[in-house]
């Protein structure tokens, strides 16, 4: 019996190390597309695809995931789908070009998109149920780690070593987590006679595909553009098609009718509104570090890195406590953290303390720790054994697309406020104010005792208030996205209220879905 446990909680080390392994690779990326336009002399535009191919790629598999483990099994599946990835991280640090990185990168993404939530499905196959909260804490600890050192590791790759090792890097922890998987994973029963939904894949594929693909660009190309409209329009028609095809299939891509299951509508709910907020951190605190306070990249990594090693101890704490009290007093408490500390951050100004920054940021990584994994493991656990594959598919894809719209929400907000600071800004002060005019003559005066003309001192000096009032336009506008970043994060305060009235996670089990 003791050798049983011991081999469940070692095939849950191979899904971690597969998970990490995923998350780890694109953290290492996000920072290094700025090197990679000198590394291949590409420009931006074209470099972006290689995070955009991998997003893209991985959300159209993910619907495709519950099918292909119940078909296939999900032994088979989750292998299969960690060799490709590592197959094509390899060929991603041997690209000769900018295109060849891309292809491969979206191989990779083809890869990526079924582990985690193939990893979930097998969790459940392996781990009994008064012990998942413990096992989904650990396993987060993957998805939370990876963010934390990604940053400040491939910072360190590009200025010691080469570009080629935020790929190759994946090679050794990858290999090992198949290996491991190969000998530690149990298979599970095959569904040989499974049906593929053939035009649920295909609404799908355009539906999800289109929208992720909108939402990425549209700050670039102006959401009112006839091209994002027209991709919205796709997105959404293919969107109804989709659902449409889902209810009338007797075996269907995603089975929607799990929503009919309260608790899991309600998880995956709650669970999409701190999303949105926990993104906003995400995508703000590099632009605010690095834009603003002038950091580099790996001092921001740096300076970022307790949030997410708070984030990660508290997984497997929260996990346990999860199995011990539900999701209740772990959500209310993590997401009062989280929202307090949200709105603090709307208090940023650009001679912000690191030492404050780092101790909010801190306390937000615990909140977050304590109540991601509860919120989401509540509404699986409510789901019959033989649904989590379909269940984990659906919930994976939400937090796909939830999280792509959260980005791509924020980035508008903050845009849109930074120029209406600036106009604010630049109307009050005025170039042809006091204060102004003295700032400008006091510069000049500088430049012209250096040598410079009287001309392009006085041009200088302008510039310079032009910037600074840029600069604080744009901490104004990040103040104000912070402050709409708590908003979902307090309104989920609320959805967790509707958790009281509702069985507990292991009673609901034995029941099935709640009608």
């Amino acid at each position: 019996m003791a050798g049983e446990d011991r081999s469940k909680w070692l095939a849950l080390v191979a899904i971690i190390l597969g998970t990490f392994v995923s998350v780890l690779n694109n953290s290492l990326i996000n920072i290094a597309l700025p090197d990679l336009v000198n590394v291949f002399g590409s420009d931006t535009a074209t470099i972006q695809w290689v995070l955009t191919g991998f997003m893209l790629a991985s959300a159209v598999v993910i619907p495709l995931s519950g099918y292909m483990g119940d078909k296939f099994g999900t032994k088979k599946t989750y292998l299969v789908s960690l060799i490709i990835f590592v197959a094509a991280s390899t060929l991603c640090g041997l690209a000769w070009s900018d295109t060849s990185l891309i292809i491969f990168r979206i191989i990779q993404g083809l890869g990526g998109g079924l582990i985690m939530p193939i990893g979930m499905a097998i969790i459940y196959s392996i781990i009994p149920r008064h012990q998942i909260g413990m096992a989904l804490g650990l396993w987060g600890v993957a998805s939370m780690s990876a963010p934390a050192i990604g940053p400040t590791l491939s910072g360190y790759l590009i200025e010691f070593l080469s570009w080629r090792w935020l790929f190759f890097l994946s090679l050794p922890v990858g290999a090992f987590a198949i290996i491991m998987g190969l000998f530690l994973l149990k298979e599970t029963p095959k569904k040989e006679t499974l049906t593929f939904d053939k035009a649920g894949a295909f609404f799908s594929i355009l539906a999800f595909g289109t929208l992720l693909y909108a939402l990425s660009k549209g700050q670039s190309e102006g959401w009112t553009s006839f091209y994002i409209v027209s991709l919205l329009f796709v997105a959404v028609s293919s969107l109804v098609l989709f659902v449409y095809v889902q209810l009338t299939k007797e075996e269907p891509l995603i089975d929607l009718r799990l929503l009919k299951n309260s608790t899991f509508s309600l998880s995956l709910l709650t669970s999409g509104m701190v999303t949105i907020g926990m993104y906003g951190g995400i995508f703000l605190t590099p632009i605010f570090l690095q834009n603003i306070q002038g950091m580099t990249a790996l001092e921001s990594g740096l300076l970022l890195m307790p949030q997410s090693v708070a984030m990660a101890l508290m997984m497997p704490i929260s996990g346990k406590l999860f199995d011990k009290f539900g999701v209740v007093p772990l959500g209310l408490i993590g997401l009062l953290t989280v929202g307090i500390t949200t709105y603090d951050l709307h208090l940023l100004s650009a001679d912000t303390s690191h030492q404050w920054f780092v101790l909010t940021m801190t306390i937000r990584g615990i909140g977050i720790g304590l109540c991601m994994m509860p919120l989401s493991t509540v509404g699986t656990n409510s789901v019959p054994r033989h649904l989590i594959g379909r269940a984990s598919s659906l919930s994976n894809l939400m937090r796909q697309v939830l999280g792509s719209f959260g980005i791509a929400l924020l980035t508008t907000i903050m845009t849109t406020r930074q120029t209406a600071h600036g106009a604010m800004i630049t109307e009050s002060v005025g170039y042809d104010s006091i204060p102004a005019n003295s700032f400008i003559q006091s510069i000049t005066g500088l430049y012209v005792q250096s040598g410079v003309d009287l001309a392009t001192a006085k041009a200088a000096g302008t510039s310079m208030l032009a910037g600074l009032i840029q600069k604080e336009a744009a901490v104004r506008a990040v103040d104000d996205t912070f402050l709409i970043a708590s908003i979902p994060i307090f309104l989920s305060l609320i959805c967790v209220l509707f958790f009281i009235k509702k069985k507990k996670p292991q009673e609901a089990v034995e029941q099935g879905p709640t009608k």
